[in-house]
């Protein structure tokens, strides 16, 4: 058996994104141009087009901005509201990550930064994960 999530994020019951938006917009962060993203991402440019302006529709906000052509013949950028939307998305997701790697355990010293944990179950963790402890309740 397999431990499987979904997140996406709404308001005011009207779907915002989920994990196709949030790889469009972080094709769009790299690229800076919504054609070069659909080609990395394999999309045709109206569908990605239509799932911006659905986000906009739902947040009441712009999440791209468009810059005019000229020499370098423009470009689109993300808005601080389509960076927080990526970045929120993504911390979600390395969180239940974290989760999904089953760390539970005791702390047993604190010391500055540094904190012992005597892990009470086993885990998958390997060196260079990102861990994040979230204290749920003082005592198991």
């Amino acid at each position: 058996m397999e431990l499987r999530w979904r997140l996406w994020f709404e308001k005011d019951g009207m779907h915002v994104m989920g994990k196709g938006g949030a790889k469009i917009l972080k094709a769009i962060e790299k690229h800076g141009s919504i054609s070069k993203a659909c080609k990395e991402l394999g999309m045709s440019y109206r569908f990605v087009w239509n799932y911006l302006k659905k986000m906009e529709e739902a947040l009441g906000d712009a999440v791209v901005e468009k810059e005019r052509g000229g020499i370098e013949r423009g470009g689109t950028k993300l808005t601080p509201l389509g960076k927080e939307l990526l970045r929120t998305y993504e911390r979600m997701e390395e969180l239940f990550e974290s989760a999904l790697n089953g760390v539970r355990g005791k702390v047993k010293k604190i010391d500055g930064n540094a904190i012992t944990i005597e892990l009470l179950e086993g885990c998958k963790l390997k060196e260079g994960d990102v861990v994040e402890i979230i204290n749920l309740r003082a005592n198991p």
